[in-house]
């Protein structure tokens, strides 16, 4: 396996995908700004927020909803297909995130939402939603061009945040998202490719090395296990997977039974100081049931005050362990040429 150090990452990662996480800060409080650009007005009386998107593009909704937690004052949903969902109040903001501004899921969702009659808000670089947007007199929050989709997360999750506060539900969290910006900078110095080999994310991508991740959520880091899963696929390229306790605890466990005969398991649990309990100790008892099957169990827990800054410190503790495994591999984290193949057979 490759060093960790600036020059192996460089090597390996010629498109710069680190350099795009290190950014995450910075773009906490960017997107602040961006949105306050946009001169969105603010909702009559409180409602829902509804965001469709895919991908990298949705993921940030989860995020923001984990970061508001039990502070939610209205109904919050995340709707990953061409259609609405029924279930959504009838007086919803729907904010419609596509990076690229070309997603047919999520561009389908906004004339669907249109023909409702629903506000909307369009968050992208540009493209066809965009265009559309500008057409109908939709306001756009702008997000800044030339990163993959998956290394705007922050914009995406304070684009949420933002647009939950001003429909009335959720409070603001802005004064968290700026602290969470301080907590990254921080975070930075202590795990970023200066760091030594014992740093957090390096060690934990040693002991990923070679192994099918399972990566678990519950409560307030379920979104998170979203994120690492993704970013496991589409950074480092392998096969990864989430799952949630306490669900995982009445049938996923059995699996480890015979789970080392097909594949090297590697369970990554995150943890926080805001989960049950009871939460913690299936925590403790799922990791021992890998552990004895020979699978590694590994615990990553939150740092920070608010739920917002524990909630995105996993997040970029998450992006620098992917990055640091596809250089350990020998794999460019950049390209996802998989997903472009893809969505040109979709045509």
């Amino acid at each position: 396996m490759s060093a960790l150090d600036r020059e192996a990452i460089a090597a390996a990662d010629p498109q710069d995908m680190l350099g795009a996480v290190m950014e995450q800060p910075d773009q906490l409080e960017d997107a602040l700004w961006r949105v306050d650009s946009a001169k969105l007005e603010p909702a009559a009386a409180p409602g829902g927020l509804v965001v469709c998107g895919m991908g990298g593009s949705a993921i940030g909704a989860d995020l923001a909803a984990s970061c508001i937690g039990h502070r939610a004052e209205a109904p919050l949903f995340s709707s990953r297909d061409y259609t609405l969902p029924q279930h959504a109040p009838a007086d919803a903001l729907y904010l419609c995130s596509s990076y690229s501004g070309n997603t047919e899921e999520t561009l389908a969702a906004y004339a669907e939402a249109g023909k409702t009659g629903a506000r909307r808000v369009a968050m992208t670089t540009g493209g066809e939603l965009a265009r559309l947007a500008r057409e109908d007199g939709v306001p756009v929050i702008a997000v800044p061009g030339g990163l993959q989709p998956r290394a705007a997360v922050a914009y995406m999750t304070v684009g949420a945040l933002e647009a939950a506060a001003l429909c009335g539900a959720a409070p603001s969290l802005r004064s968290e998202v700026e602290a969470a910006a301080a907590l990254g900078r921080s975070l930075l110095a202590e795990w970023g490719p200066d760091a030594p080999d014992g740093a957090e994310p390096k060690a934990i991508a040693r002991r990923l090395a070679e192994k099918v991740p399972i990566v678990y959520g519950a409560g307030t880091t379920d979104a998170a296990a979203t994120r690492w899963k993704a970013q496991l696929n589409e950074n480092a390229k392998v096969p990864a997977f989430r799952a949630t306790l306490p669900e995982a605890g009445h049938n996923e466990i059995c699996g480890y039974e015979r789970g080392s005969a097909f594949a090297q398991f590697a369970s990554v649990f995150l943890c926080d100081e805001g989960q049950h309990e009871r939460t913690r100790r299936r925590i403790d008892l799922t990791a021992g049931i890998a552990e004895a099957s020979g699978a590694q169990a590994l615990r990553v827990e939150s740092r920070g005050e608010s739920l917002t800054e524990r909630v995105l410190s996993l997040v970029l503790c998450g992006d620098l362990v992917t990055v640091y495994l596809a250089v350990l591999t020998g794999v460019d984290p950049t390209p996802v040429e998989v997903i472009e193949g893809f969505k040109r057979d979709l045509g």
